[in-house]
């Protein structure tokens, strides 16, 4: 099935930074709604035009926003906060209108924008799955016949009759996603709930997600990008409610989002006994030196080139090289205290040129950070050299995995050099 349950049409919103004038704003769009001037032959209120401009304190919540998503996609919202992601679910529910754009939806919706949101705090658990089925258009039998399995799935037994508002956060998103997802919703609206849960609820629901995709649209607003990898087929990224990536190609958008964060920036830590005065990377006809960006394709090798300059007290010590993703993790790293007895040794200036090559740099497609680390003999930091250069690798192929490995496979009598 590929129906349209979600379709945008250059949607935008604004709001006014003061509350004051967003009171007279919001007095005189309401008067010009009345006016039976304003309203085209159909009766239906005609577009104020001031709909696509901005007045005084006010600024663009999102601009002229437009998608679809069919029935089996799933469609990830990212963007750093204030972006405009909750604001575009919030329309999507209903919840506010948008100045100017259609937003067009088919079937039962299940939405979970913000923490307890649709249930009654003084009701219990179990109340509240009643009343949230009767919401959805379930009768009581139906409810009861559901009841056993959204109960288990949330694993709140020993808390059902108890009130909601004494629940904790995650108890509440454990009851939440599990009405919506057991309840056969044919639209689900996730706004970063599920980073409340512990990991277990967490995989749980993921994996409860690509259950639902088989008969439902979801559209997943998150902060974690490896969620986003598991479960989306399709992304925009938001930034001050413009779209400045939308396509299937997630490692894109994902790439582009931590882009704007501005994590190459170079920062220099530990004793100062030590200091990184030149380094280069190479990965065939492609060169870069600190600070740069060194494009390079999966599988290629890659020769590093440092040169150290040592306090006189120090003369020899162990240097590393770690990679970190974008999400600030550490990935791979190479390191000469892994080689016993190995150390660099300065010349009488103090000075040490070391080369380090890696035949295949077997990372998964994006953008990784390297970091230059000189210790002692006794693992004292002499020197941390974080964002040193960064290398932007392509491949043919994606995963949410960090390391992609090359292998060879065999069907029956052919063999086959995996290549990515």
């Amino acid at each position: 099935m590929s129906d349209v349950l979600i379709k945008a049409e250059h949607v935008s919103k604004k709001f006014c930074r003061s509350l004051k004038r967003s009171l007279w704003y919001g007095v005189k769009d309401v008067a010009h709604s009345l006016n039976p001037w304003a309203h085209d032959a159909n009766g239906n209120a005609a577009e104020n035009a001031r709909s696509h401009q901005l007045r005084q304190d006010e600024f663009w919540a999102l601009q002229d926003i437009s998608f679809e998503v069919r029935r089996g996609e799933c469609l990830g919202l990212i963007g750093h906060n204030g972006a405009g992601k909750s604001t575009l679910l919030k329309i999507l529910n209903n919840l506010i209108r948008p100045d100017s754009g259609r937003i067009s939806m088919r079937g039962r919706i299940g939405a979970m924008i913000e923490l307890g949101a649709g249930f009654n705090p003084i009701l219990t658990g179990r109340e509240n799955v009643y009343n949230q089925a009767a919401l959805l258009g379930f009768s009581p039998a139906d409810a009861k016949r559901k009841f056993d399995a959204i109960v288990d799935f949330a694993e709140i037994e020993h808390a059902l009759d108890m009130p909601l508002q004494n629940y904790s956060s995650g108890m509440r998103v454990r009851l939440g996603f599990a009405v919506f997802a057991h309840l056969e919703p044919d639209v689900l609206l996730i706004d970063e709930v599920l980073a409340v849960g512990d990991v277990g609820f967490r995989f749980k629901s993921l994996n409860k997600m690509s259950e639902l995709l088989n008969r439902c649209a979801v559209i997943f607003v998150t902060h974690t990008m490896p969620q986003v990898f598991r479960v989306c087929n399709d992304l925009i990224l938001l930034d001050h409610g413009n779209i400045k990536y939308q396509g299937t190609d997630i490692s894109v958008g994902v790439s582009k989002y931590f882009d704007a964060f501005n994590q190459g920036a170079q920062a220099v830590t530990g004793s100062g006994e030590a200091e990184v005065l030149e380094l280069s990377a190479s990965s065939g006809k492609h060169r870069a030196t600190l600070g740069q960006t060194l494009p390079i394709h999966f599988g290629s090798e890659i020769q590093l080139s440092i040169l150290l300059q040592m306090a006189p007290q120090y003369r020899a010590g162990q240097i590393q090289c770690l990679f970190w993703n974008t999400e600030l993790l550490p990935i791979m790293d190479v390191m000469t205290e892994s080689l016993q007895g190995f150390r660099f040794a300065a010349d009488v200036m103090g000075q040490a040129s070391i080369n380090v090559r890696l035949p295949a740099l077997n990372l998964n497609a994006g953008k990784y950070n390297l970091s230059v680390i000189v210790l002692s003999d006794d693992q004292k930091v002499l020197c941390r050299h974080d964002g040193a250069l960064a290398v932007n690798v392509t491949a043919h192929c994606s995963s949410g995995a960090h390391v992609l490995m090359a292998a060879d496979w065999s069907v029956g009598s052919e063999q086959v050099r995996a290549r990515i």
